[in-house]
C-alpha cells in the first residue's frame, strides 16, 4: 500500500487525477471503476481540464460506478447517474454507452445487481477502482457488518450514512434507505485501487482502516490485503498517520 499525504485538497485532487490519467494513457481502452460523493469532485474537475487540453481522451474508456440509490430515477438531481453526468461524463469525450451505473430505478434488486455484476465481468474486469472513504469505513455502500459482501448487492443504509447524505436532500426523510453497490469481492478484483479522503473528519477512520485490524466492521480495512493500493489524503485527513 502506497500512502501519499498532500498539503491541500487541491493537491490531493491533482495527484489522484494523475493516477487515473496514467492508467488511461497506458491502456486507452481501460475499464475504470468510479465513485461519487464530495471528495472526488476536485479530481473529476482536473480530468475535465486535462481532456479539454487534449492531454487525455476517454473515447475508448469504459466506466462502472460503485453504487446507486435504490428507487431514484436516473434524472433525479441526487442520483449518482446525475452526479456523474454533471461532474464528468457530460464534459469529456466518453461514449454514453460506455458509462455504467447500477440501475437504481429497477425494483428487482436481484436482477439489477446480477446484471451489473455480469456487465463488469463481460468488460474484462476493472483496471482501476476509485474509492472514497465513509466516516464509518464504508467503501461503496458496503456498510460495517459481520462479513464482507462478495458481489454487487442491495444494502440497507445505516443511520450514520443516511444522516451524512441528508445534507444533499431537502430533508433526511427524502434520503433513500437502500442502495445497490458493488460488493467487496468485486472491488478487490480490480487490478489497482485508488483511495481519496480529505478533511479532519476522516483522520480517525483513515488511521483505523489502513493501520488497524482487517475486520468487516471496518469495510475499508480489507484494502490492506490488496496488492496494489494507492491512498491519497490531504494533510487534515492524514493528521494521525
Amino acid at each position: 500500500m502506497k500512502i501519499i499525504i498532500t498539503d491541500t485538497y487541491e493537491e490531493m485532487s491533482r495527484a489522484a487525477a494523475d493516477v487515473i490519467a496514467e492508467c488511461v494513457a497506458e491502456k486507452p481502452d481501460c475499464v475504470l471503476g468510479l465513485a461519487t460523493g464530495s471528495t472526488p469532485i476536485g479530481l473529476y474537475a482536473c480530468l475535465v481540464e486535462d481532456n479539454a487540453a487534449g492531454k487525455i481522451s476517454f473515447k475508448d474508456v469504459q466506466t462502472f460506478n460503485l453504487d446507486e440509490y435504490r428507487g431514484l430515477d436516473p434524472k433525479h438531481h441526487q442520483s449518482y447517474r446525475y452526479f456523474m453526468q454533471d461532474n464528468l461524463f457530460d464534459h469529456v469525450d466518453i461514449a454514453p454507452e460506455n458509462t455504467h451505473v447500477p440501475n437504481g430505478f429497477n425494483p428487482d434488486a436481484e436482477a439489477a445487481c446480477g446484471e451489473y455484476e455480469a456487465a463488469i465481468e463481460a468488460s474484462g474486469g476493472l483496471d482501476l477502482q476509485l474509492l472514497g472513504l465513509g466516516h464509518n469505513g464504508h467503501i461503496g455502500f458496503n456498510e460495517p457488518a459481520d462479513h464482507f459482501p462478495v458481489t454487487t448487492n442491495c444494502v440497507q443504509l445505516t443511520e450514520s450514512t443516511i444522516n451524512a447524505n441528508s445534507r444533499l436532500f431537502d430533508s433526511v426523510d427524502e434520503v433513500p434507505r437502500e442502495a445497490y453497490t458493488m460488493g467487496i469481492g468485486t472491488i478487490m478484483k480490480a487490478k489497482k485501487i485508488l483511495v481519496v479522503a480529505n478533511g479532519e473528519g476522516k483522520a480517525e477512520i483513515v488511521k483505523k482502516a489502513f493501520f488497524g485490524l482487517v475486520v468487516p466492521q471496518v469495510p475499508a480495512s480489507v484494502l490492506q490485503l490488496h496488492p496494489d493500493v494507492t491512498v491519497i489524503v490531504d494533510a487534515a485527513a492524514g493528521a494521525l498517520l
